[in-house]
């Protein structure tokens, strides 16, 4: 069997931490490899074969970008041709298509989150698993969607994609807190709002198979990729004032309740400044409230972020 590109040798296995594993799927190129390799690391970890999440000792670079095929041609968001209904199979193409750009970089993102944050924030062993089971997901997703591609007679790379979502990881490189907010809290949270009218397009275009997919596997999985967000936002937010309060929040979802806390008032209150640094514009409305919600936030942390004036009176 052909190794997978940037694998380890059988001889370094035991020893390798998951930061160096991670680095091996964000230094691989091909996307199916990297899902692959991803998968494999995942494994490993959950099951205890790899058991550090970082060599202390061990002096690594996080790449400015991903290793990635040129196979894909990127463009602007702006240039980026209009995806359509699903109402033809060229708009399912379409729309399935950009599915599969979306979770190839998710791939990366989750594995960046990792070796980049990981050792430097000195964050406990629940975060680096949280985020391996992230990235596990999004590895199986991509797999998933290209292979729902393939039966529908097309590839991954024969349309045009862009890169705006790792554009605003590179905006947040710096700080775990902003990348949590952007990443996980916004752009994740967007593809809540809108993965249901999707769903239903694909099912109105009698594409059942591609809507099941979406459905039962990638929707409820991308809540929970949005409650890791929420969860580790909060965490990084209490950590310096409440430790005990922090040793329970590794166990939960973070804020949530209709009803806040003084501790959740001040984590939703961050949550707004370090979005409207970070983020340009307002979010976009309607709001899947019910998915937010199973995420670990309601509307008081999102429907303030809708208002644009409230962008004019900072």
């Amino acid at each position: 069997m052909r190794e997978t590109e940037g694998s380890p040798r059988p001889e370094e296995e035991q020893s390798m931490s998951l930061v160096e594993a991670a680095l091996q799927v964000l230094n691989t190129a091909d996307p199916f490899e990297k899902a692959k390799l991803g998968e494999e690391a995942a494994a490993k970890w959950l099951q205890g074969l790899i058991t550090q999440p970082y060599n202390p000792s061990f002096d690594f670079c996080v790449p400015d970008r991903p290793a990635r095929l040129s196979n894909v041609k990127l463009v602007a968001p702006s240039l980026m041709p209009k995806l359509g209904k699903a109402g033809s199979l060229r708009s399912r193409r379409a729309i399935i298509h950009s599915l599969c750009h979306t979770e190839s970089w998710a791939i990366d993102l989750s594995w960046d989150i990792i070796a980049r944050f990981g050792k430097q924030e000195r964050m406990p062993r629940e975060f680096f698993t949280d985020f391996v089971k992230v990235a596990q997901d999004e590895g199986r997703h991509f797999t998933l969607l290209a292979t729902r591609l393939e039966q529908q007679g097309s590839f991954y790379g024969a349309l045009p994609a862009h890169d705006g979502l790792w554009d605003s990881a590179m905006a947040t490189s710096k700080d775990l807190l902003s990348r949590l907010a952007v990443e996980h809290c916004v752009h994740e949270a967007r593809g809540l709002d809108v993965l249901p009218t999707t769903i239903s397009r694909f099912r109105s275009a009698g594409d059942n198979e591609t809507a099941d997919l979406l459905e039962t596997v990638v929707y409820p999985e991308e809540i929970t990729h949005c409650a890791a967000g929420v969860k580790w936002f909060k965490y990084l937010c209490l950590r310096s004032e409440s430790p005990e309060l922090n040793q329970d929040l590794t166990k939960e979802n973070g804020a949530g309740e209709n009803n806040p806390s003084e501790e959740d008032e001040e984590v939703i209150k961050k949550f707004h400044e370090t979005v409207r640094t970070h983020f340009r514009g307002p979010l976009k409305p309607p709001f899947n409230e019910e998915a937010r919600k199973a995420a670990g936030f309601g509307p008081q942390w999102y429907e303030p972020l809708a208002i644009t004036e409230a962008y004019t009176t900072q």
